[in-house]
């Protein structure tokens, strides 16, 4: 029985826009809940990158309101007996496969509750596709639940997701070893270091930050303090660590890509 209407839904994907696999889940959902609000994420994560797909949305999920339902399908074990998933953690709802995307989401904080999604009632066929949980268990689920079902009706409580860990950077006093965990659309490459612990270190230091084919030194504040066509290190919106280039694309210009490590090096004692 639903005890209240929600109003939103995320949808992030590996699915591209080429074919109608976006479209096929939607229309489930509608179907359920025709007065939702659905907000594509992004449906051009790297197929099968669970670690992408956690970064996008986590980049944005807090910008949502209270009650928000989040449907995450980046399920490269579809068909195998990895569990099918819903979620609740400070007031936000999330729907997906249980391969470590939550966990990483999350942050392996353990979230106020977690249901396994095995009531067939609540999928769109009793007997789903093998190949299509997203249209046939999670987007049928997420519809129910925009719609104001609560997680108990739609699954069994479970008290743990499978976990997976981001990479942490290395640090002494003398400097920060991370990595380029995303590049953006921009060519933008985005870091694991962050800001607070950088600036905790540097203590005001000068730095020199080797990455890629460059070596670089001077913090700026936005892509604009540099001239068209030179490389800047700055901390983005996320207070990340971002190397780029202003109108540029870092990535294909200094040979960074996603796991390219980055080494930052200060002067002097702390």
């Amino acid at each position: 029985m639903a005890t209240e209407t929600r109003r939103i839904l995320t949808l992030t994907s590996d699915f591209g826009n080429r074919d109608g696999y976006v479209a096929a889940m939607k229309g489930v959902i509608l179907s359920i809940a025709p007065d939702v609000i659905i907000v594509d994420i992004s449906h051009q994560i790297t197929p099968q990158d669970v670690m992408e797909a956690a970064h996008v949305l986590s980049s944005a999920a807090s910008c949502y309101p209270a009650g928000t339902v989040h449907l995450v399908v980046v399920d490269p074990g579809v068909g195998t007996d990895r569990r099918c998933v819903a979620l609740e953690q400070g007031g936000h709802f999330y729907v997906g496969p249980d391969n470590g995307i939550f966990s990483l989401l999350l942050k392996n904080s353990v979230p106020d509750r977690i249901i396994e999604l095995d009531r067939p009632q609540f999928w769109r066929t009793p007997e789903p596709s093998k190949t299509f949980h997203g249209r046939d268990i999670f987007a049928s689920v997420a519809g129910h639940l925009v719609s104001g079902r609560i997680l108990d009706e739609l699954g069994s409580t479970i008290l743990d997701i499978r976990t997976l860990h981001w990479a942490m950077p290395i640090s002494d006093d003398q400097g920060i070893q991370g990595w380029v965990v995303h590049v953006d659309g921009f060519g933008n490459c985005i870091t694991n270091i962050v800001r607070a612990e950088f600036e905790e270190l540097q203590h005001g230091r000068a730095f020199k930050c080797y990455v890629g084919n460059a070596i670089l030194d001077g913090m700026q504040m936005t892509y604009s303090d540099t001239s068209p066509g030179d490389i800047l290190v700055l901390f983005n919106s996320d207070d990340f660590l971002e190397v780029a280039i202003n109108r540029g694309n870092a990535s294909s210009m200094m040979d960074i890509k996603k796991g390219t490590s980055i080494n930052v090096i200060f002067s002097g004692d702390k």
